[in-house]
């Protein structure tokens, strides 16, 4: 009977936990800026094994960020819990493929935090849809500050996972803060990379990077003039008959109910057209061979940006992959036979490979 009390009052504490939002803040600073929608709005259904609520906390440059908090009702009167901070894809929101990662870790036992990144979703910062590989980093290290001083989580067992384009970022927060125990980087893309040299380096001369900041230098320009910054719009629709086949895997997410979501830039117009300026000459992996906590990355074999997780599995490491999965001491890459890019975006295709990433933690976070 008294074993029943005991996890009967952890329950209580642990749903408690999820009404307030920074432990650590006055009733003042607590008043949010922010318009959060509080109704259910996600592109997958509420799970019943989790407790869910909106929080907010700010990083080191003043913006205040909106997340979506997840916490096990089950936790074997478990406490402090382990911890994970969820973001991307690159120009998706946290209703989208961040918030299921999210709700399905926290149903096997994790707090969770599914945030919408500065200038996107209903996370704060002027001008909106703008991205920035220090921001976007920091990102990652505000929401590990938060988690760090939440009463349900043990600060010593915070982790992180990306997601595509924030899958980089991940990786580059993992190389700047050691509070970061372990990271998971899924279906990512190097936006330093693909900014650099284009898709499978097909824009990487001197010439056509020269062209490219010729264009981005006279956008701004006009931007300027006109007093508002140009979209550069979301997934292409209608899709064109000769549609590359992962632009049409976007589509199938983005503009489909499969993935659509209002606030996000893929699913509507897009990034502003110098959103992704400064990747141009800011590399996100440069340190990532310094990296001592644990990584895991996972893409699909068929994925169009596999090469960009097998490049970072190389940076890390020093050893070079090509299309199989390998281990090379706390550093491993996961290739999921047959899955494409956005496969791994829901759970449409089934392949998502929640198990192992629960394991992953789990052996990590300790």
């Amino acid at each position: 009977m008294k074993s029943v009390i005991v996890a009967a009052a952890a329950a209580v504490l642990l749903l408690a936990g999820c009404t307030q939002k920074e432990s650590n803040q006055t009733q003042e600073e607590n008043i949010t800026t922010l318009n959060l929608t509080q109704e259910w709005d996600k592109t997958f259904p509420k799970s019943d094994k989790v407790e869910h609520c909106k929080v907010t906390f700010h990083n080191r440059y003043g913006i205040e960020l909106a997340a979506d908090m997840y916490v096990p009702k089950a936790s074997d009167g478990e406490k402090p819990l382990p911890a994970i901070a969820v973001s991307g894809p690159f120009g998706a929101v946290k209703e989208q493929s961040s918030g299921l990662y999210a709700q399905h870790m926290a149903e096997r036992g994790f707090v969770t935090l599914a945030f919408d990144p500065s200038f996107t979703g209903e996370s704060g910062g002027e001008p909106r849809r703008m991205a920035s590989p220090d921001i976007n980093t920091e990102d990652f290290l505000a929401a590990v500050d938060f988690l760090s001083n939440h009463e349900l989580v043990n600060p010593e067992r915070i982790g992180i996972i990306g997601i595509c384009g924030f899958g980089g970022m991940a990786v580059n927060a993992a190389a700047l803060d050691p509070r970061i125990k372990a990271t998971v980087a899924s279906t990512m893309y190097d936006m330093s990379k693909v900014n650099v040299e284009g898709y499978f380096q097909s824009e990487d001369t001197p010439a056509q990077r020269q062209e490219k900041r010729r264009a981005l230098a006279a956008q701004r320009t006009r931007d300027y003039k006109a007093g508002e910054y140009q979209r550069a719009g979301g997934v292409i629709d209608p899709l064109p008959e000769d549609a590359p086949w992962f632009v049409k895997d976007y589509h199938a997410y983005y503009k489909t109910p499969r993935g659509y979501h209002e606030r996000s830039g893929n699913s509507t117009d897009g990034w502003n057209v110098i959103g992704c300026q400064s990747f141009l000459n800011q590399p996100l992996l440069c340190w990532a061979h310094e990296i001592e906590n644990p990584v895991l990355l996972i893409h699909g074999e068929k994925a169009h940006s596999r090469y960009f997780s097998e490049y970072a599995f190389e940076r890390m490491t020093g050893t070079k992959v090509e299309g199989e999965s390998k281990v090379v001491g706390n550093k491993e890459l996961l290739i999921i036979p047959g899955a494409t890019h956005v496969d791994l975006y829901d759970d449409e295709a089934g392949v998502i490979p929640y198990d192992k990433i629960e394991a992953f933690f789990t052996a990590n976070l300790k």
